[in-house]
């Protein structure tokens, strides 16, 4: 027939369209192509179009983006042995996908398996006070232990937030009574202050009006004149001695009677 020389030629170039369609690739941005070729690694490919040879070779795509994932409360025991739940937040990603992929079966998995047990480990050596208080430092803390353990596997842990700690009923009521005992004591500290502070002027104002000839009984006219002011129909204002004195001191002569000591 003079078609049939024909088609074994339009077959192989069929069956090589088909191959090479077969063995393009196209690798997002955030992504990279794990090749392996014959079982053993060959390179990573990407971003792009790629080719990798059917049969003979195999790919496994990985994103590189930031992950985000919720560590799941954990029980921990602080120093000072008060029970909490304690969750947190973890954001990773892959920074060499060859080891991501060959170093670790799960590195998803095994990465969040590591967070738990190292957030356990770390919160369990702190006080719940510093729990509270210093929680940009343990996040620090984690964070550097995590990502230093993570290296082998290509992974780097960027940030850890723990976001809840969890008391128990019993616990939060006691916190409740030891900051109010702590507002009372303050205000009891101030009004202590105060107390001293105005004792410490009026002992000040007393030292002046006693330096000064008259200052005394120029005060106490001051003092009446500020109640007649109030439009009081009885004043009972005391008599300074001192006024006294040269009258006592007439009498004394006319009768003839003792000087009066003081």
């Amino acid at each position: 027939m003079p078609g049939a020389p024909l088609f074994p030629g339009v077959f192989l170039i069929t069956l090589a369209i088909v191959l090479l369609l077969a063995s393009l690739r196209i690798i997002f941005e955030y992504q990279r192509a794990v090749v392996f070729q014959l079982g053993r690694f060959y390179k990573v490919k990407g971003p792009g179009l790629i080719v990798v040879v059917p049969i003979l070779q195999q790919m496994k795509r990985l994103d590189l983006r930031t992950i985000v994932h919720e560590i799941p409360p954990q029980d921990v025991i602080s120093r000072d042995n008060v029970s909490v739940k304690v969750d947190a937040v973890l954001y990773f990603r892959i920074v060499d996908p060859e080891k991501a992929f060959i170093q670790v079966a799960d590195f998803f998995n095994a990465t969040s398996k590591l967070a738990q047990t190292t957030l356990r480990a770390v919160l369990g050596r702190h006080d719940l006070d510093e729990m509270l208080s210093e929680r940009a430092k343990i996040n620090a803390d984690i964070q550097v232990i995590i990502d230093a353990q993570t290296e082998a596997w290509g992974i780097k842990v960027s940030v850890v937030e723990i976001r809840n700690i969890e008391l128990g009923e019993d616990m939060v009521r006691a916190i409740a009574k030891q900051a109010e005992a702590e507002r009372d004591r303050r205000a009891k500290v101030i009004h202590a202050d105060a107390e001293f502070q105005a004792s410490q002027t009026l002992v000040n104002a007393a030292a002046v009006l006693a330096s000064a000839p008259g200052g005394m009984q120029l005060r106490y006219l001051q003092t009446l004149s500020e109640i007649a002011a109030e439009n009081n129909s009885t004043v009972i204002f005391p008599m300074p001695i001192d006024l006294l004195k040269p009258i006592l001191r007439i009498l004394e002569r006319e009768t003839g009677a003792p000087p009066a000591q003081g």
